[in-house]
């Protein structure tokens, strides 16, 4: 099944994820390095990390939704994909929660905070695990021409068109 929402030729929705992703992990670090040395920046910079994982991932979210709602009804795709939303929701929620407990003093975040993080992290594994198995079991966003020796997306019709094509 072809992505509706491409760049170049190739699904857009793959690209961005990878942002929100490490955004947070490296949110998920951070937290880590400021347990072990309380007087680094690293929560500091964990708060600002998370802000922009937060919004790097409402972009990702609402590429993908354009593409679920493209995969037929009735499919396990359609069934695996609303599972990687609704994970990869959670995943949002549990970030968005540790950074509202983070505002007022970023710099030494309450413990509840941190864990609220390590958790998403957690999700995001779960949330991960399902697009890959649309991706790589169900093909979902793969052209359905591909193969080893396939010409480049750029030299096919693919982008011309835009998102529809």
């Amino acid at each position: 099944m072809k992505s509706r929402v491409r760049l170049l030729g190739h699904p857009l929705h793959p690209m961005l994820i990878v942002f929100p992703l490490g955004l947070l992990g490296t949110a998920v670090i951070f937290d880590v390095l400021h347990i072990i040395d309380r007087q680094g920046p690293w929560a500091f910079l964990s708060f600002y990390l998370i802000g922009a994982g937060l919004i790097g991932g409402m972009v990702a979210a609402s590429v993908g939704l354009m593409d679920w709602l493209e995969i037929p009804g009735g499919t396990r795709a359609k069934q695996i994909g609303l599972m990687h939303a609704i994970s990869n929701s959670m995943v949002m929620v549990l970030f968005f929660f540790s950074w509202l407990l983070r505002r007022e003093v970023p710099a030494a975040p309450e413990m509840f905070a941190l864990v609220l993080s390590v958790i998403g992290l957690a999700m995001s594994l779960v949330g991960g695990w399902l697009g890959g198995e649309l991706v790589f079991r169900l093909s979902v966003g793969v052209e359905p021409n591909a193969h080893l020796n396939a010409p480049s997306s750029l030299t096919q019709n693919s982008i011309r068109g835009g998102a529809g094509d």
